[in-house]
Parts: structure tokens; sequence; C-alpha cells
């Protein structure tokens, strides 16, 4: 899993940017920006950990619930977001946590690059200025490593985030080599992922598993992958490899 990790990273690579990764406990962050922002990034990253940890201690039933928690208003900003996104895909909180921590590193590291990407376990930050081509990693899936999706540009940050039900640490209840959700909020792009892996058992499943997520405000593209079958569906494109 780690050298797939590292030639995944590999592939992601824009040209024009500085790459670097960080680790800060658990978390070890790929980002690319204009300069090597390595110290910043640290400095985010344990920021956005400690509030977590913090809100946790108070209340342990958001780490563990599976399903949407109401947090205090009082509540820390990415504590609050990451509330809202588990409440807008119908998961717990914890699956937004990935996405959130690329998010807020992303959007603090846009105070020096203009253009910056995070990846945090396949949890993926954008804001460019050029169209971003993803690799597809799904397992044993014959579209893994070989298959892209062309990513359009925005004028603001955005997120790309991944689930899968055969590999990887995450929980899953599904059975889908991977599910790629694209959306206005790296916390959402993440809890919908997991959300929707949770409905895909077959690739029967995946029609359906389109229509539901794209129900959902602020999505706004979905990739679905379940052996050799594949469900697109918004502002997305596969490319080939």
């Amino acid at each position: 899993m780690f050298e797939d990790r590292r030639i995944y990273r590999q592939q992601q690579r824009k040209k024009g940017l500085t790459s670097f990764e960080i680790t800060v406990q658990e978390t070890n962050l790929h980002i690319q920006a204009a300069t090597d922002l390595s110290k910043q990034a640290i400095q985010a990253v344990g920021r956005c950990r400690g509030l977590i940890e913090h809100h946790i201690q108070k209340h342990p039933a958001f780490a563990g619930s599976l399903v949407p928690v109401k947090v205090p208003d009082k509540a820390s900003l990415i504590i609050r977001d990451m509330a809202h996104a588990a409440a807008a895909a119908q998961v717990g909180p914890m699956a937004a946590v990935a996405g959130a921590v690329a998010e807020y590193t992303g959007r603090h590291l846009l105070s020096f690059s203009s253009e910056v990407i995070v990846e945090n376990g396949g949890d993926i930050f954008i804001c460019s200025r050029t169209d971003t081509v993803l690799t597809i990693f799904a397992g044993s899936s014959p579209f893994s490593m070989t298959t892209g999706i062309q990513v359009p540009k925005q004028d603001t940050g955005f997120g790309v985030c991944t689930s899968s039900g055969t590999f990887g640490h995450s929980t899953s209840f599904g059975k889908a080599d991977a599910v790629m959700v694209m959306a206005r909020s790296c916390m959402l792009a993440d809890a919908t992922a997991t959300g929707l892996a949770n409905r895909v058992n077959t690739g029967d499943d995946i029609p359906g598993t389109l229509e539901k997520g794209r129900q959902i405000p602020g999505i706004q593209g979905l990739v679905i992958v379940v052996g050799a079958q594949i469900g697109l569906w918004g502002s997305l494109k596969l490319v080939r490899l």
C-alpha cells in the first residue's frame, strides 16, 4: 500500500508547483504549492488536530458516532463544518475529518501561495488556476491507476475525496472499489464519499447511488467504481493516463 501511495502521489504532481510532505502524529499530507511551506503546514495541521481533539475530550460521541450529531453553537468552526457536512451526508462527523484537515490546511497556505493542492489519504483540497487531472485509485479494479478524472478549475478552492469498501483504513459498509466525490467543500466531499460508498455492494447499485449523491446540495461531481463497472456524473471527465 505504501508503494501504491507513493506512485499515486507522483502521478498527482502538477507542473510548476513544489511538492513536499509533512507528518504530524497520524496525519500525513502531500502538498503542492508555489514554494515549500512545510513550517506553515505543520502549524495548520497542529491547530486542526488540537481543536478536534479538544472537542472530542469534552464530547466523546463526536468521535464514535456513525450518524450525525449536534454540536454547540460555540464549538470551533472546524467542528461545526464537520458536523454540517456529516448531517448532509447522513454519516458520523469523523467521516469528514480527513477532508477537514486538508481544507483548513490548504486555506491557511493560500495566504502564502496562490495555488495549493493538499492530499490527505486520498482526500484532496484543490485551489488551482488550471484544470487538474486526478488518478483513480480503486484497488484491483482495471480502472485503478490507469484512468484519471479531469477536474475543471474553479475561482475558489474545492474538494475531491475518495472512499472505498475494498481497501484502505476507512470504515465502509459497502463494497465499492472507489467512490469519488467533488464538492464545494472538502469536508462535504469526504462525508458524502463515505455515505455513498456505504450504499454500493454491486455494479447494479451505481445508478441509484449517483442519483442519491446528486441530490445533496453542494455536490458537483461523482465517480463510482465497482470492478470493471464505472459510473460518472457532473462536471468531470474521464481520461486515460
